[in-house]
């Protein structure tokens, strides 16, 4: 999918910062399809380009975004009510593929940092497409709620899996239980968001976090640590992560990179790394095999 072509994002690379917007506001950014297909283009072309070394997610106008599309009514969790076009492109064996982990596979899997903006009411998707965000930062009149079980669904995006890791089993199981909206200050306080800022201040804040990335960081290391630190999550004793740290420091420690990073130290300087995502990762990445349906 061609980037100039989006119907449903904003898409913008500044200053090695790359924004993705989601811009649906007269519908309060709700989810459809092709919100999702637009947002998976995007994630690959932030992972393509070398010149972007993070990334914001945001949304326009007063919300950042509201859930689920709901015009086609009663029916639109049913997958097997909607047109074949639309049912045959998620379908596998005989399961049809949920739209939003699509989406959430996409961004787990990304060589950026992903710092998410969260502007105003995120609920359903538009809170489970937060979780495998690394950094998020809210708006203090932002709003989340994990309502699936208020609309007779579950939770999806993989958010079983990302959840509680992100804030524990009990507020994990409370949130999804009760399927209440929650403000921005029980978000902070249970470890959902990083941080509050006013609404004027939070895009501002995002992009000086990237900055800080961007200005200062090696992107080679900065994408193997990403995936290091999430997929080690998941790890069932420190000794896989060890093998893996084992290889990843010592391809690194010889890289040139590395050499830039310590000359610029000693010098008082800048450093100015010359490896690139795109073209020097280490051999033995990805380490890992790729799990069924991502």
């Amino acid at each position: 999918m061609a980037l100039n072509d989006l119907q449903t994002l904003r898409y913008e690379v500044s200053e090695g910062i790359a924004t993705i917007t989601l811009h649906r506001p007269e519908k309060l950014n709700a989810f459809t399809a092709q919100m999702r297909d637009e947002l998976i283009a995007a994630f690959d072309e932030t992972d393509a380009d070398d010149a972007v070394r993070a990334v914001i997610v945001t949304g326009a106008g007063r919300a950042f975004c509201a859930g689920a599309d709901l015009s086609s009514g009663g029916k639109t969790f049913d997958y097997a009510a909607r047109n074949e076009s639309a049912r045959e492109e998620l379908k596998v064996g005989d399961v049809y593929r949920d739209g939003g982990g699509m989406v959430t596979l996409r961004m787990y899997k990304s060589l950026k940092p992903i710092i998410g903006a969260i502007n105003g009411a995120a609920v359903g998707i538009g809170m489970t497409m937060q979780l495998p965000m690394d950094i998020r930062m809210a708006s203090t009149e932002a709003r989340f709620g994990f309502v699936f079980a208020r609309r007779g669904i579950t939770p999806e995006a993989a958010s079983s899996w990302f959840l509680s890791r992100l804030v524990g089993m009990q507020t994990a199981l409370e949130w999804c239980f009760t399927g209440r909206v929650f403000p921005a200050q029980e978000a902070l306080e249970r470890g959902l968001v990083r941080s509050l800022h006013a609404p004027d201040e939070l895009l501002p804040a995002a992009r000086a976090l990237a900055r800080e990335i961007a200005d200062h960081t090696a992107p080679v290391s900065v994408a193997l640590t990403r995936q290091l630190l999430w997929r080690m999550a998941a790890a069932e004793h420190p000794m896989m992560a060890h093998r893996v740290d084992s290889r990843a420091i010592q391809t690194r420690g010889r890289s040139a990179d590395a050499r830039e990073g310590v000359s610029a130290f000693l010098e008082k300087r800048t450093p100015v790394y010359p490896n690139k995502v795109s073209t020097d990762m280490p051999a033995f990445f990805p380490w890992w095999d790729e799990p069924d349906f991502e």
